[in-house]
C-alpha cells in the first residue's frame, strides 16, 4: 500500500479535526472577552495539522512491512502473514493464516487423489492388455473356423481397443515425460516401418494404397514417443481416407532439419476446425459423423508429446483434397558453429 491510499483511508480523521477545528473557531468568535487571539489560533491549527501528518507517517512506516505482506500477486495463499504489530492486525492476521492452512490442505489431499487415481489408471492399463493379448491369441487361433469378414471384424476392434489403451497410458505418462525418455540417433525409417506394419489390415480392407519414399535420414529423439505420435497421425489419416484412397509418406532432409510428411487424399479438414485439431477434447466435424469415432485425444497428445521432444507438428488440409501431417526434426549439432 502506498503513503497516499493511506492517507486516502484516513480521511474520516481529517475530516473530525477539521470539523472540531469549525466548532473551535465558532466558540472563540462567540465569545466576546477573548481578543487578539486569532493569530495564536492559526498557529495552533497549522500546528495539530502538522503533528496529525507526523502520526500518519509515523504510523505508515510501523505498518510497511504488515502492509507489504499482503502481495496481491500471491493469488495461490502459498504464504503465511508474520508481521502483526496490533490486536486488529492479529485477528486479520490470524484469520489469513487459517485461510492458507485450510488452502495447503485441500491442495495435499487433491494431489493425493490425483496420485492414487494415476496410480490405479497404471495399474489397470497394464493388466488390461493381458486380457487383450489373450483375447488376440484366441482369436488368431479360431481364424479358420469364422468366417474371414468376422474375423477381420473382431481384428480390427481388438486393435483400435488395444490403441485406445495406448493413448490412455501415454496421455497419463505426459506428466513424468522427464523421467521416461532417452534422446538417441534414429533412423527415421526404422522408426517408422514397425508402425505401417501394424496398420497392414486397415491397408488391405480399405485397399489403401500406401507410398513410402526412399530417402531416408537420422534424427535425435526418442524412438518410442515418436513412434506412438506417428501412429496417432497414420491412425487418423487411415481414419479419414475413403476406400481406394492414398496414403504417401516423404521424408526430407532441410537445411534446418528432417521433415516427415504424412499426406492423404482423404475428406481433409473444415477451415474453421483446422484451428482447434490439436486442443484436447475437439473432435470437429470429421469426427462427429456416426461412421467414425474420435476421443479428441490423439491429435493432442502428438502435438503435446512432440512439442516437449522439441519437435513441430503442423498440418495443411484442403476440404475432399486431403490433410498432410508434417513433423519437423530441427537439427541438434551440438558442435556446430556456422561459418
Amino acid at each position: 500500500m502506498t503513503f497516499s491510499k493511506y492517507l486516502k483511508d484516513r480521511l474520516w480523521i481529517l475530516l473530525a479535526w477539521a470539523i472540531l477545528s469549525v466548532l473551535l473557531i465558532g466558540m472563540i468568535w462567540l465569545t466576546p472577552d477573548v481578543h487578539n487571539f486569532w493569530d495564536n489560533l492559526s498557529y495552533l491549527l497549522i500546528l495539530q495539522l502538522f503533528l496529525i501528518f507526523l502520526f500518519f507517517t509515523i504510523d505508515y512506516h510501523r505498518r510497511k512491512n504488515w502492509y507489504q505482506s499482503f502481495d496481491p500477486d500471491d493469488s495461490l495463499l502459498q504464504h503465511f502473514v508474520e508481521s502483526a504489530a496490533a490486536n486488529e492486525e492479529y485477528l486479520v492476521q490470524e484469520y489469513v493464516n487459517q485461510q492458507v492452512r485450510q488452502h495447503h490442505l485441500m491442495i495435499e489431499q487433491l494431489l493425493s487423489s490425483q496420485k492414487d487415481q494415476k496410480d490405479y489408471l497404471d495399474s489397470w492399463i497394464h493388466e488390461i492388455k493381458v486380457p487383450l493379448a489373450a483375447v488376440d491369441l484366441i482369436l488368431n487361433s479360431i481364424e479358420f473356423d469364422i468366417p474371414d469378414d468376422k474375423f477381420f471384424l473382431l481384428q480390427n476392434e481388438l486393435q483400435q481397443i488395444d490403441e485406445y489403451v495406448e493413448q490412455i497410458l501415454y496421455y497419463s505418462r505426459s506428466d513424468e515425460f522427464v523421467n521416461d525418455y532417452l534422446i538417441q540417433e534414429y533412423s527415421l525409417k526404422k522408426v517408422i516401418q514397425p508402425i505401417i506394419r501394424s496398420q497392414a489390415n486397415y491397408f488391405i480392407q480399405k485397399n489403401l494404397q500406401l507410398t513410402l519414399g526412399e530417402e531416408d535420414a537420422k534424427v535425435l529423439t526418442d524412438a518410442k514417443w515418436i513412434e506412438f505420435i506417428f501412429r496417432q497421425l497414420l491412425s487418423n489419416a487411415i481414419k479419414y481416407t475413403p476406400d481406394h484412397g492414398q496414403i504417401k509418406i516423404h521424408i526430407t532432409t532441410k537445411a534446418g532439419g528432417v521433415e516427415l510428411s504424412l499426406q492423404d487424399n482423404g475428406i481433409g479438414i473444415p477451415p474453421e476446425d483446422i484451428g482447434r485439431i490439436f486442443d484436447k477434447g475437439f473432435t470437429g466435424e470429421n469426427g462427429r459423423t456416426a461412421q467414425q469415432h474420435s476421443t479428441g485425444l490423439g491429435l493432442y497428445l502428438a502435438k503435446t508429446l512432440a512439442g516437449k521432444l522439441g519437435v513441430e507438428l503442423y498440418v495443411k488440409s484442403t476440404m475432399n483434397k486431403g490433410t498432410t501431417m508434417t513433423l519437423f526434426f530441427p537439427r541438434l549439432d551440438y558442435y556446430h558453429e556456422e561459418r
